[in-house]
């Protein structure tokens, strides 16, 4: 059995195995989410599911660690990754039970990415052009590697406002950067993004609509920062623009999303942090989707944006930032005939 398909096959059992357990404690805990206006939900809900996601990556991760020689190098980045990745999750199971203010929940960010980026010296020191020329990033390293974990962990925890939503992007997601670090044989990448898809594939058992569970922010920001971690990670390992391009893609939708939320509330004089219901699913809901009609709509579209990721990695860099570029207006396009990016409206 491939070391891979161990990894998937652990923590997806794992997943299913201890969520009952997670709702139980939510509930004896007080860690429900309840129903209001810019919620969707109409009953208390079980939010710490991000517990349970963490679990089964963590146990895939000690197994593997036993079972397989991960060379030292590598070793070295995934004690980095699952170190900085806990402390994310921890500031999320806090957030969960304390609702931190954002400011404050922000910065526990940038320290859990500090330690993977300065204590473990994890960070992207220069990217390719698409002509193949080093772009070296130079001082701009650090901050810059800190910029993209804290921000593509932000993208998944604003997309997770409908059931499955989050957890099946993500798991879209894990899958697209796995099939490509398998065809380009990054070793450690392929267990990695194995791991996170089993996590959160698994966890749709519960969490899929009507939800039994919700993963909250412990599960939103785990799963966010674990993807970026593991992007950063594969960036090392390549100088082709196309490493971080692949990510980019395969998280399309929430980074969108959040794009445009940035820009709504900017133009509307909100704070930034400030939630609403603006969200893309949001205004799928309000044209008449059922919940289900909206993520699984967002489904084909993260699925499609991953084969696109996919199919960039077979042609040089200047073509596949051209076709990136046609990915993102065809995106805007199709978006603004739906009506669902009218920035005017909040």
């Amino acid at each position: 059995m491939p070391e891979w398909s161990l990894a998937f096959f652990v923590s997806i059992g794992v997943v299913l195995i201890i969520t009952p357990g997670v709702i139980f404690l939510a509930e004896k805990t007080g860690a429900v989410d309840k129903p209001d206006e810019r919620k969707v939900h109409k009953k208390p809900i079980p939010r710490i599911g991000g517990i349970g996601i963490f679990l089964a990556f963590i146990l895939s991760m000690i197994i593997i660690g036993i079972m397989v020689n991960l060379g030292r190098q590598n070793l070295h980045e995934v004690r980095g990754l699952l170190i900085s990745g806990t402390l994310m999750f921890l500031v999320g199971i806090i957030d969960d039970y304390k609702n931190l203010p954002a400011k404050i929940k922000l910065l526990g960010q940038i320290l859990a990415a500090a330690v993977l980026v300065i204590g473990y010296n994890v960070r992207v020191d220069f990217v390719t052009d698409p002509f193949g020329d080093y772009i070296y990033l130079e001082w701009l390293a650090i901050p810059a590697t800190i910029f993209w974990l804290v921000g593509l962990t932000n993208t998944v925890n604003l997309i997770d406002g409908l059931d499955g939503l989050a957890a099946g992007v993500c798991g879209l997601a894990a899958s697209t950067i796995f099939l490509v670090a398998l065809e380009q044989n990054f070793f450690v990448i392929t267990i990695l993004t194995a791991a996170i898809a089993g996590a959160a594939f698994g966890f749709l058992f519960y969490n899929t609509n009507p939800a039994r569970i919700f993963m909250g922010d412990s599960g939103s920001l785990f799963l966010g920062y674990m993807l970026a971690g593991i992007s950063i990670i594969g960036a090392m390992k390549s100088a082709a623009t196309i490493a971080l391009v692949v990510p980019i893609l395969a998280l399309g939708i929430p980074i969108l999303d959040t794009t445009f939320a940035i820009i709504r509330r900017y133009l509307g004089g909100q704070p930034i942090f400030k939630p609403d219901k603006g969200h893309l699913h949001h205004r799928l809901l309000r044209l008449g989707f059922t919940q289900r009609q909206a993520v699984f709509l967002m489904y084909v579209i993260s699925a499609m944006l991953g084969l696109s990721a996919i199919a960039l990695t077979e042609v040089n860099g200047k073509i596949a930032i051209l076709i990136l570029i046609a990915v993102v207006i065809s995106i805007f396009y199709g978006a603004k005939k739906l009506g669902v990016l009218n920035l005017a409206k909040r």
